[in-house]
């Protein structure tokens, strides 16, 4: 069995549900502290349903000119979605299962996978490589699947407050479809919520002119906003989206014309737009139709986008030494903890293994794809130490 596979294996059969680590950042750290990286535990959250986070971090020798090294930071979370029924598991998920040449388990795509592979990258590295002028480091959440809080946004606010300065980060996403490798995130859009509350004056059904029914005065100014173009997108990202997603109003009698209806909807937007511009074009929509609303607003990330430079390169590099792939830059799907690493760290990519059961029921990576996954890794910081 390689190394990779033994440390994902270990990894998968800790039941570690989000927002419980269940021990696998301290077998983490355990593999990293002989490497020469200094461990940090950091413990948030509420009492009842703590977060974990680990930030290990190994600082290479001062460059010759008196410069420091430039840092590549590992990212992912240790925490899984919950398993579901889990008799309905062809095995169970919480012991790792060689299967139709795959690992099951959960976990095994999202990500701890990824992770036992960066860990065993590292050793590699630095045995090969123990005057390389790469400092590395490995953030590592579980609070990831959870609201994403007292994780990796607040290791980062801690980060800044340090002074500490990230180059590049590869987080541990998986982004491949077919083959580990044959898609990397280099983006990805923003997400900004909005809950509408439309208020009418509730009445008698039958007696219309004495009420003022919020959804029949709401639906113009709905069908305008599904109808805009928000932006025209470019050359990395399609144009951001509006959709809504719940809509509630009545009191549930037949009879009554509700006082209010609430309208919950969603941006997904990319480089071309921003919050502000978004939340002004809305308003200026609601005021043109004369609707008396509320309106509140929360923003779960920000647009990021890598372009073509140092990371990227020595990503596509690696990918294609390793598996002769050229790889497909991509900033579709959903968010990351990308989004808040890009915040304080200029090149950030995602790199994982497929993705296509992630989430679902026998959740699996193909055996096969596992080492190479480890050794593109390794490739990477062999390419950033020679830039």
């Amino acid at each position: 069995m390689n190394e990779t596979l033994r440390l994902a294996e270990v990894l998968i059969s800790k039941p570690s549900v989000t927002p419980d680590d269940a021990g696998c950042q301290m077998l983490l750290a355990d593999e990293l502290q002989p490497l020469g990286f200094v461990c940090e535990r950091i413990v948030a959250g509420p009492a009842d349903a703590p977060v974990t986070n680990l930030w290990a971090k190994y600082t290479a020798p001062t460059l010759p000119n008196g410069e420091l090294a430039p840092l590549l930071v590992f990212a992912g979370h240790t925490d899984v979605v919950p398993t579901g029924p889990r008799e309905a598991w062809d095995s169970d998920p919480f012991t790792p299962t060689h299967r139709d040449g795959h690992l099951y388990g959960r976990g095994a795509a999202g990500m701890k996978t990824s992770l036992a592979a960066m860990v065993v990258a590292i050793r590699e590295f630095r045995v090969a490589h123990p005057a390389a002028p790469l400092s590395i480091a490995m953030l590592v959440t579980s609070d990831e699947e959870w609201p994403a809080k007292d994780g990796t946004a607040l290791v980062c606010k801690q980060l800044v407050a340090r002074g500490e300065q990230l180059d590049y980060c590869v987080v541990g996403e998986p982004t491949s479809v077919k083959q580990t490798g044959d898609m990397i995130k280099n983006g990805r859009r923003g997400s900004m919520s909005g809950r509408l509350v439309v208020k009418g004056i509730q009445g008698h059904i039958a007696y219309p002119h004495m009420a003022r029914n919020p959804i029949h005065e709401a639906a113009p100014a709905l069908a305008q906003l599904a109808a805009t173009a928000w932006d025209s997108g470019n050359d990395f990202f399609p144009p951001t989206s509006w959709q809504i997603s719940n809509i509630h109003g009545g009191t549930g009698a037949s009879n009554v014309i509700p006082g209010e209806v609430v309208i919950d909807f969603n941006f997904r937007f990319c480089t071309e737009s921003t919050p502000e511009s978004l939340q002004s074009r809305v308003t200026a929509i609601l005021d043109r139709h004369g609707l008396n609303y509320d309106l509140t607003w929360s923003i779960s990330g920000l647009p990021f986008l890598t372009p073509a430079g140092t990371l990227v390169q020595a990503v596509q590099h690696a990918i294609r030494l390793e598996t002769g792939l050229e790889t497909e830059l991509s900033t579709t799907g959903g968010t990351s903890d990308g989004r808040f690493i890009a915040q304080i760290c200029p090149q950030v990519i995602e790199l994982g293994p497929t993705n296509a059961t992630i989430h679902k029921l026998n959740e699996c990576v193909p055996l096969a794809d596992i080492a190479p996954l480890k050794n593109i890794y390794r490739q990477i910081m062999v390419a950033l130490a020679a830039a």
